[in-house]
């Protein structure tokens, strides 16, 4: 992999998803070749990623270029620094993770996407779960927090819950 142009490599490849979503094609296995998806792998990513925030551009104007990008950074960082280039073999599938309404010191949401931000950092969000899905982007919206910022958060705070509420009480005043 030439680590140089990383990102430009993934923006043709965000580029032709958004493009491939835009001309009806549904079928996320069919966006990519072979060599592509090696790419994706290389910085972490899988297909489906791309798949979701191109139908998820389409349909709802977002996430962009610039939020996909850095999330794709954070996760790119977690898996070539933290996973040494080695994906999780655990898959949370979706009946796996906290309901919807769950919430965590009064803040509901926030158990669920902690717990999808781990999964994405890790690789092993199962396909049928986007993390910056609508309700993601509903919710960092609501609390003025980036994407990306809360990976980096839920990253840095080694899955203790009362760290990642200590941020939250720190940047909501």
């Amino acid at each position: 992999m030439i680590y140089y142009i990383w990102s430009q490599r993934l923006r043709e490849l965000y580029d032709k998803a958004v493009q491939l979503y835009k001309e009806e094609n549904r079928n996320p296995h069919s966006y990519f070749s072979a060599e592509e998806t090696a790419f994706l792998s290389s910085i972490g990513l899988r297909s489906i990623n791309l798949f979701d925030y191109a139908e998820d551009m389409n349909r709802y104007g977002e996430p962009d270029w610039n939020i996909v990008l850095l999330i794709a950074a954070a996760r790119r960082d977690y898996f070539l620094y933290h996973q040494h280039g080695i994906t999780s073999s655990v898959v949370t599938e979706a009946d796996l993770l906290p309901p919807k309404p769950e919430s965590l010191s009064g803040i509901p949401w926030l158990p669920r996407i902690i717990k999808k931000a781990q999964c994405f950092l890790e690789g092993g969000l199962c396909h049928e779960i986007m993390y910056c899905c609508g309700g993601d982007r509903r919710f960092l919206k609501e609390h003025d927090i980036h994407p990306a910022d809360f990976l980096r958060i839920v990253w840095a705070s080694g899955g203790d819950q009362e760290k990642i509420l200590s941020y939250f009480r720190k940047t909501q005043v």
